[in-house]
Formats: C-alpha cells, sequence, structure tokens
C-alpha cells in the first residue's frame, strides 16, 4: 500500500480496509488454504502498522498484538474471529456512512 494514499485516508477508512483484510484471512483459514490466509494476514498487519505509525496509537498496536495471537499463537487473550469481525464491521460502516 502506498503509505502517502493511505495516510489520506480517513481512520475509519482505514480500519475498514484492515478489517477487510482480518476478513479475508478468516474466511481463507476456514477453507483451509494456508496461502491466502497468510497473504491477508501480512497485509492487515502491514496496514495496522501504517496506522499505528500515522497516528501514533498504542491501542493499533495492541490491535496487531491480538490479530497475532489469534491467527499465529495459542490465542491467549480469547478472541473469536467473529469478535473481530463485529469490531471491524462498524468502522467499514462509518466510512460507508461517510462517503
Amino acid at each position: 500500500m502506498n503509505k502517502d494514499k493511505w495516510n489520506k485516508l480517513s481512520f475509519a477508512s482505514q480500519m475498514g480496509n484492515i478489517g477487510s483484510e482480518i476478513n479475508r484471512a478468516i474466511y481463507w483459514r476456514e477453507l483451509g488454504d494456508k496461502k491466502n490466509k497468510e497473504e491477508s494476514l501480512w497485509r492487515a498487519l502491514e496496514l495496522i502498522d501504517l496506522t499505528a505509525m500515522q497516528r501514533k496509537s498504542v491501542e493499533l498496536l495492541r490491535l496487531r498484538e491480538v490479530v497475532c495471537d489469534l491467527f499465529m499463537s495459542a490465542n491467549n487473550y480469547k478472541i473469536s474471529s467473529e469478535l473481530l469481525k463485529k469490531y471491524f464491521l462498524d468502522f467499514a460502516l462509518l466510512a460507508q456512512n461517510k462517503k
């Protein structure tokens, strides 16, 4: 993702886009497609990093930690895929309503 283009998006749009990648990773994981799951996950993490750097947000770094825990660790935070989907859906709806 082009950093300058990304930084021009609203926070809601950024989070909605991150959520789209998270949803794709969940979808591919449920289908057992490791390659596509990992590609979507890495794109989501890249977008979280870009947003965290722009916004200087510790909360976004915590989100990154939770996402990594869900997909690459033992899910110590006990976060479900459904909870993450619902979390990001609000941002996508907010971004859509602002257009």
